[in-house]
């Protein structure tokens, strides 16, 4: 017998695929950028928290692509949820911390940022446990 796939949980999973693959691209390319600056200035003074946000941007891509990857891989898998809401409640955090980064190194805070990047992490974490009530259900 086949078990039936948590529509939800593999779509938003696949957005979490394409946003977490792009933003590796993207966040590699910044840390590009950033070695660029350093090798320019001669100096690493003044960019240790650019390089922060680096490497929190791009840890946080690795982390949207890891979740939406076993969102995808365990739609079907409701004795899997688990881990998935630990991986979707890691990409939340991420969006929320680098959010806060921002408005402690001189940005200003953005309340529309923030709910946008939560939007598919809480999506995602819905459906991760759309799929863990069908455990109970079973």
């Amino acid at each position: 017998m086949e078990r039936k796939s948590n529509g939800f949980l593999k779509v938003t999973g696949i957005l979490m695929i394409i946003g977490g693959g792009l933003s590796i691209i993207l966040g590699i390319i910044a840390m590009l950028g950033v070695a660029l600056i350093v090798s320019a200035l001669g100096t690493e003074e003044m960019l240790g928290l650019l390089i922060f946000a680096t490497i929190l941007s791009l840890l946080g891509a690795i982390v949207s692509l890891v979740a939406g990857i076993l969102g995808v891989a365990n739609a079907a898998k409701p004795e899997k949820a688990n881990i998935c809401i630990v991986f979707g409640i890691l990409a939340a955090m991420l969006s929320v911390l680098g959010n806060v980064l921002t408005a402690t190194s001189g940005g200003t805070f953005s309340v529309f940022n923030l709910i946008l990047g939560l939007v598919l992490p809480v999506l995602y974490l819905i459906g991760a446990f759309q799929n863990k009530a069908r455990v109970v259900a079973v």
